[in-house]
């Protein structure tokens, strides 16, 4: 299951990451609805406030359903139809929906065939694994190329950076019974994983590529029997271990995705290459006193690892950092 994830971007890179092409061919950056409510984060649990994409239609009647918007919505959905007055007094969790029952399930059932369908983002997700006595956490994500921040010009600008993760997911509107602002809240849809990765029974339902985020998106376009065919297994992950303080929700800080090597150390070490790795890291957030906003970390390699983290290379660390006559990492068997 999808318990913690990560989005580091600031409001207007994510603009940027999220960047489309509308049923006219026309290259567009999503705009925002609430960006007040968005706030980076290395570790976010439910209850907080997650970035989604999803059509522009489902804010305004008779918009062009193909272009999108993105919103802050609270992750762990609330049914419309819920009637108490707190929503945090809901009976049941609804942070994951499992795709074998999010067609019988009337909390997602309903909100599905209306197509509130959404695109949940993340750099990644955290997922544990038994390991040695205790659970060892590992960072999910998608394969990375080296590229450099792309260069300032006259009107868009193409992304370069950090591909997001896109997951897919359902989401709904809550009022309160009372009167109140407006509540929208999602939920990740999750696959049977196990023959995916071996330590993830299930894992968020990744959509890899545009034309699979256009299906999902456009709900007005694609009715909702031909969306759910889009909710497979994907074997384009790639995960690292990464150090036990991202067990607790409170610990927000680039260290809880960096590199760990297994065996050798639990935490991250204090060396300068990871400081300055670290620095990077912060540095990817707006309002950095350090760096503009479009100054982004490069991140400089990949990890592709066997289901077994027992077979992490020795030089994780080094690898992450870009250092050269490290060893390549290896490509995780299917």
């Amino acid at each position: 299951m999808c318990g913690r994830t990560v989005c580091s971007l600031g409001a207007d890179n994510l603009r940027r990451a999220c960047a489309y092409r509308d049923s006219r061919g026309r290259r567009r950056q999503p705009q925002w609805v609430n960006a007040d409510r968005y706030q980076p984060s290395y570790n976010r649990g439910p209850q907080s406030h997650g970035p989604v994409l999803l059509s522009r239609r489902h804010f305004e009647k008779g918009a062009d359903s193909s272009e999108r918007v993105l919103a802050a919505m609270r992750w762990g959905l609330v049914p419309s139809w819920f009637k108490k007055d707190d929503p945090s007094k809901l009976p049941f969790n609804t942070s994951n929906c499992r795709s074998d029952t999010m067609l019988t399930k009337s909390s997602y059932k309903g909100p599905l065939l209306k197509g509130k369908r959404c695109v949940v983002l993340a750099d990644g997700f955290y997922e544990w694994q038994q390991h040695d006595g205790g659970k060892q956490p590992y960072f999910i994500y998608f394969p990375q190329t080296t590229n450099e921040t792309a260069e300032r010009e006259e009107g868009d600008e193409e992304w370069k950076g950090w591909r997001l993760l896109t997951m897919a997911g359902i989401f709904d509107s809550w009022e309160p019974p009372a009167g109140g602002d407006t509540l929208y809240t999602y939920t990740i849809i999750t696959v049977d994983a196990s023959k995916d990765v071996s330590f993830i029974h299930h894992m968020p339902a990744i959509l890899d590529g545009e034309e699979a985020i256009r299906k999902w998106l456009d709900f007005a376009e694609v009715p909702t029997q031909e969306a759910v065919k889009l909710i497979q297994p994907t074997e384009n992950i790639v995960f690292h271990p990464v150090s036990t303080i991202v067990n607790s929700v409170r610990n927000n800080t680039p260290e809880c995705l960096a590199p760990i090597e297994l065996g050798v150390q639990k935490q991250v070490k204090a060396t300068a290459s990871s400081k300055a790795m670290l620095g990077w890291l912060k540095s990817s957030q707006e309002g950095s006193p350090r760096k503009e906003e479009n100054e982004l970390p490069r991140w400089t390699s990949q990890f592709i690892h066997s289901p077994s983290p027992k077979k992490t290379s020795a030089g994780i660390l080094q690898q992450w950092l870009g250092k050269e006559g490290e060893p390549a990492a290896k490509k995780r068997k299917a």
